[in-house]
């Protein structure tokens, strides 16, 4: 099937994406018309971690009750829908007795409860063994360092637990009552085999993890089953088929990027910045494994990449100030940036100490001043220096993968929150010597959306639905400087030199 020509006439097929990120949710409304797919907001909501007795836990029943919402706004707003699908963040998971009950608060990922973890679970399973398994990069947040926390404080949590589900599967056992693993989430877990694309039982068994916990899995676009009728009734709308779209965020944003070339690389920017590529099998070799790369699943591919932190360094540094009594707008702290001098002081991103909550701005100084570097002082500055040092670190890992793949790329997709961030774009751009396409936007929902659409029928491939996409919304191309050149060569051999002796080597 084949998008139809503009003019054509087709009935509208309307579904729900609930897109659950790291700081904020929003319920998604997208309307199909045969050629292009629309999205309008119907509902956006704070996500913020709480700690609670020196743990820091999501807040599950609220995010419930903001679907809800958004699902009551949808009504309002008439028109059938025809199916609803949840995506969230990966790694993080909540735990269930065998009534269904949640007997916990999700704990996040930025929990200080998996410290030294990594190291503790290679006494159990060596580092080569876990990575040669599920191809997953060693990173302390992944799911099975959470779960390996909670065995080594013998908690009785593990004991009384009947069933492990990721959030995404958890919302939908929330609307629905069925209770599954989606494969794309489930793959963040660091316990898939990648290979065989099931759970890896004997890595889970050598860590004391019980494999009882591991639900089935099921692929994305697996229709579910019908909104549970009290919740249909509390939002005031039918009972529509509840559908699991590829769950994990990054799977959906990438299934809806209009790759232009074939040798594409792309960075879905948001809290995190996913820096990768798609290639048809899981890549597990010594060189992926020394350049920390990950194999994530996706629709029909997987998502070669690499986690780096992304715009959760500015949003820690707009907490701070607003602590402070300085509120500012993102919009107000890119203006700011632009108007800073360039290349300044160089952080890692990708730096320990940047990766739990907590004055972001005096991490940064410190780390400067422990770098031998002049601290930003403003507010454009630390913003520069946030959005330089980001670009800088995506050309690293991309030229990592260019290296395990065999060949350059070509350009660079920035879909996400970052792709409105044109300072930032410009300096990808300029970094990686590439042209970078900004967009789109709600990468993310519409690849939530997509997936639906497909289990539909109304889209007959991932292809199909990518160039559809490609006809619903407008992206930006940002071409490199070459003025500036130099001064970026020298600045990455700064920043590599910075990351070298951050690392020790």
């Amino acid at each position: 099937m084949t998008p139809s020509a503009p003019g054509t006439q087709h009935s509208v097929l309307t579904a729900i994406a609930v897109d659950l990120g790291a700081e904020s949710g929003r319920v998604v409304r997208g309307a199909w018309d045969g050629t292009r797919l629309i999205t309008e907001e119907l509902h956006r909501f704070a996500n913020l971690p709480v700690r609670t007795l020196g743990t820091l836990h999501w807040d599950a029943l609220r995010l419930l009750h903001e679907i809800i919402a958004g699902l009551r706004c949808a009504g309002q707003s008439g028109g059938e829908i025809a199916s609803i699908g949840v995506d969230t963040w990966g790694v993080d998971f909540a735990l269930l007795d065998r009534e269904g009950a949640l007997l916990a608060n999700p704990v996040t990922y930025r929990d200080a409860r998996t410290d030294g973890m990594i190291a503790r679970a290679a006494t159990y399973v060596p580092d080569n063994e876990l990575y040669d398994a599920t191809g997953t990069q060693f990173v302390a947040i992944n799911t099975v360092y959470q779960l390996l926390a909670l065995v080594e404080a013998q908690s009785p949590l593990l004991e009384i637990a009947d069933r492990l589900l990721m959030m995404p599967d958890l919302m939908h056992y929330w609307l629905c009552g069925i209770a599954t693993g989606e494969y794309t989430n489930a793959t963040t877990t660091g316990l898939l085999d990648a290979r065989s694309r099931q759970w890896a039982t004997g890595i889970a068994t050598r860590l004391g993890i019980p494999t009882r916990l591991l639900p089935s899995l099921i692929a994305p676009g697996t229709m579910l089953g019908p909104l549970l009728p009290q919740i249909a009734t509390e939002a005031g709308i039918p009972a529509m088929p509840v559908i699991a779209p590829a769950t994990h965020d990054t799977a959906a944003a990438v299934a809806a990027i209009p790759f232009t070339t074939a040798h594409a690389a792309y960075v879905s920017c948001g809290t995190w910045a996913l820096v990768g590529v798609e290639v048809p099998e899981p890549i597990i070799t010594a060189e992926t494994r020394a350049a920390n790369l990950t194999n994530e699943g996706g629709i029909g591919t997987i998502r070669l990449l690499r986690n780096v932190p992304g715009l959760w360094l500015v949003q820690e540094c707009g907490r701070a100030w607003e602590r402070h009594g300085h509120r500012h707008t993102a919009t107000e702290i890119v203006a700011a940036a632009e108007h800073a001098p360039a290349f300044g002081a160089l952080v890692d991103p990708n730096a320990p100490a940047f990766a739990s909550p907590g004055d972001m701005p005096a991490k940064i100084a410190a780390f400067c001043r422990a770098n031998r570097q002049t601290p930003p002082e403003d507010i454009g500055a630390v913003a520069r220096c946030i959005f330089e040092s980001l670009a800088l670190a995506w050309r690293a890992t991309l030229e990592q993968i260019a290296a395990v793949i065999g060949h350059p790329f070509d350009a660079l997709h920035v879909i996400g929150g970052g792709a409105q961030n044109a300072l930032l774009c410009q300096c990808a751009a300029n970094a990686t010597g590439l042209p970078v396409i900004a967009g789109p936007v709600e990468a993310t929902a519409m690849g939530n959306l997509l997936t639906q659409l497909i289990a539909h029928g109304a889209i007959a491939s991932l292809a199909e639905g990518r160039a559809a996409i490609a006809l619903s919304v407008e992206t930006r191309t940002y071409l490199p400087h070459c003025t500036t050149e130099s001064e970026w060569t020298d600045a990455y051999a700064r920043f590599i030199t910075l990351r070298g002796a951050q690392r020790g080597l």
